[in-house]
């Protein structure tokens, strides 16, 4: 995606973080020379050689996959807060724009045996579940259930690249302590996480 320089979040190890958070993301890829996109839950972590890779499934009823084999390469977007912000915030003269974070993953994807996609989904659950009053997991699930994995393709995605856009009012720094308390005086989720984030930077927390 397009990046202007002063946008760029080259600290990888708070871009991975970034992901983590945000792991419901959108899996793109090319069929039949028409753009596809599934949002479905992406998991970053790593291979036995310690390479980041990101692990996810769909549901084998769409078409998706079926372009895995001849076109490994896929686009991942990961989309995170944003926020309309006011010119008449600035102490100069304007255009009013948004604030917001995105991250792109670019790799090549591997589609996961059967036996892969159960054993990466009952720790996937486990994970999730460990919170729960009353925890659920596939270990514990009947047979007749689990045939429910064989309508899913899993994969795993090798990361070739990753782009990581944070639009946070970069160049407008004398303006940050008015947007950000007008951000956070506003109602939206978007507008009070994205005032978080620039308070939370300029303070150099």
């Amino acid at each position: 995606m397009y990046i202007p320089q002063h946008y760029k979040n080259e600290d990888l190890s708070e871009v991975k973080e970034f992901i983590v958070t945000h792991s419901f993301g959108i899996l793109v890829n090319d069929l039949e020379g028409k753009p596809w996109a599934t949002h479905t839950p992406l998991e970053l972590t790593t291979d036995s050689g310690g390479r980041d890779i990101l692990i996810g499934h769909i549901a084998k009823a769409n078409p998706q996959w079926r372009a895995f084999a001849g076109n490994p390469r896929v686009l991942c977007i990961f989309h995170g807060p944003h926020s309309y912000v006011s010119s008449s915030w600035y102490k100069e003269e304007e255009v009013p724009t948004w604030n917001y974070i995105a991250v792109h993953v670019y790799g090549s994807l591997q589609v996961m045996t059967e036996e892969e996609v159960l054993a990466w989904l009952s720790s996937l659950v486990d994970h999730h579940e460990a919170g729960e009053k009353d925890p659920i997991s596939l270990h514990r699930m009947s047979d007749a259930t689990l045939r429910q994995v064989r309508g899913v393709v899993g994969f795993r995605i090798q990361i070739e690249e990753i782009q990581a856009a944070y639009k946070l009012s970069q160049g407008r720094e004398e303006d940050h302590a008015r947007i950000i308390s007008e951000l956070s005086s506003k109602k939206d989720p978007g507008s009070k996480e994205i005032s978080g984030i620039m308070n939370k930077r300029s303070s150099g927390r």
